[in-house]
């Protein structure tokens, strides 16, 4: 006896709509760690603007920028670490360098010095300073 109104998903139906979902999550799960690799890069940038706004009214009541120490050699969230790479009476450089969730991200480590200019270092390719800043 053969049922008349048989309901359900037939085995085929069933495994290409897995197949949906499973191309579906292959291209959005890895946009979604870009978005927010790349919101967790304002955190390196809000720190080293900050440091280099220190720097300079460490400048502003000495005359130099040796001997100026940053307040807190981590970044506000968390995600970099600040440090001087270099600094003497008339210049300095700051380093952010990616730590916790956001090691492996592909803008690397940001440089800012007392010109103003903005940099990466350690970025995998074809990620430049203007993309990442």
């Amino acid at each position: 006896m053969a049922r008349a109104n048989a309901r359900g998903f037939t085995l085929m139906e069933l495994m290409i709509a897995v197949a949906v979902v499973g191309i579906l999550a292959g291209v959005a799960v890895p946009s979604y760690r870009e978005h927010i690799a790349a919101s967790r890069r304002a955190d390196a940038k809000s720190a080293l603007l900050g440091a280099a706004q220190a720097m300079e009214r460490y400048y502003t009541e000495r005359g130099k920028y040796d001997g100026a120490t940053l307040g807190s050699s981590k970044s506000p969230q968390g995600y970099y670490s600040l440090s001087i790479t270099s600094q003497d009476a008339d210049g300095f450089s700051l380093l952010a360098t990616r730590a916790g969730a956001q090691v492996g991200d592909k803008c690397g480590n940001y440089t800012y010095d007392q010109a103003g200019t903005k940099g990466v270092a350690s970025a995998s390719t074809g990620y430049t300073a203007a993309k990442c800043w």
